[in-house]
């Protein structure tokens, strides 16, 4: 990883963290390509619009939506993994949610053109080849 893809990765999980889930264009390439893996929205889509209406149906359903970083991994000079820990209040009953995920952004030219959620931080792991998490 290269400490500016490191960089922009950071910049997105300040706003995240904050609840900021608006600033996709500063960080995303136009065609961006998105994929989620697990869970019952499993599925890719391309660019801006399609990652702001998935974002809208999470903050839909949760109250005080976060993302914190837990971690971050160097895969190699484009990607750039994140252990996330999402964090809200459910939406109609008030109950405290966290959610231990994934994310693996891809890097080129300072914008990210390919980002995957992983519902399952092991399943992301598994796939790039790195020790399981057994702290999840």
């Amino acid at each position: 990883m290269t400490p500016a893809n490191l960089t922009l990765v950071q910049s997105i999980y300040a706003d995240w963290e904050q609840g900021d889930f608006t600033q996709t264009p500063r960080w995303a390439d136009e065609r961006i390509e998105w994929a989620r893996f697990g869970g019952d929205g499993a599925g890719a889509w391309t660019g801006h619009e399609a990652i702001h209406d998935a974002v809208g149906e999470l903050l839909d359903s949760f109250d005080d939506v976060r993302a914190l970083a837990d971690h971050y991994e160097d895969v190699d000079d484009e990607r750039v993994l994140v252990l996330t820990r999402w964090s809200g209040r459910e939406r109609g009953t008030g109950s405290d949610v966290e959610l231990l995920r994934a994310n693996l952004f891809r890097v080129r030219d300072g914008r990210v053109v390919r980002l995957i959620f992983y519902w399952d931080r092991n399943r992301a792991l598994a796939d790039l080849g790195l020790p399981l998490d057994t702290g999840s």
